[in-house]
C-alpha cells in the first residue's frame, strides 16, 4: 500500500499562524474580561513566534529564533506583572470587566 505523505510547508504554518493572530484580537475585542483579553494577547505574541521561526527555517536563518526567545522572556515579564495586576484587582472586586477599570484611573 502506498502512503502519501505531505510535509507542511511554510505556507501552512503562516496560515495557522494567521488564525491564531485573528482569534486572539477578535478575543481581545470582543471580550471585556481582563482574564481573557490578556490569555488573547499571549495567543496572539505566540502566533508571531509562529510566524517568525517558520520564515527563519524558510530563509535558513536563525534571526527569527533568536527573535523569538527575546518575545518570550518580554511575554513572560508581562505575564509576571499583568497577572498579578489582575488577579489582585479581581480579589477586590467580583464580576469585574474591562470598562471597570477605567474607573480606577487616579
Amino acid at each position: 500500500m502506498l502512503s502519501l505523505v505531505i510535509a507542511p510547508t511554510t505556507t501552512w504554518y503562516l496560515v495557522l499562524a494567521a488564525v491564531l493572530f485573528t482569534i486572539g484580537a477578535m478575543g481581545v475585542l470582543v471580550r471585556r474580561n481582563p482574564l481573557v483579553m490578556f490569555m488573547c494577547i499571549e495567543l496572539m505574541l505566540n502566533a508571531v513566534n509562529l510566524t517568525f521561526v517558520s520564515l527563519g527555517r524558510a530563509m535558513a536563518d536563525i534571526n527569527g529564533q533568536a527573535i523569538v526567545f527575546f518575545v518570550m522572556v518580554v511575554a513572560a515579564a508581562e505575564v509576571v506583572v499583568g497577572l498579578g495586576i489582575i488577579v489582585s484587582i479581581m480579589r477586590r472586586r467580583s464580576g469585574i470587566n474591562v470598562d471597570d477599570l477605567a474607573e480606577l484611573k487616579g
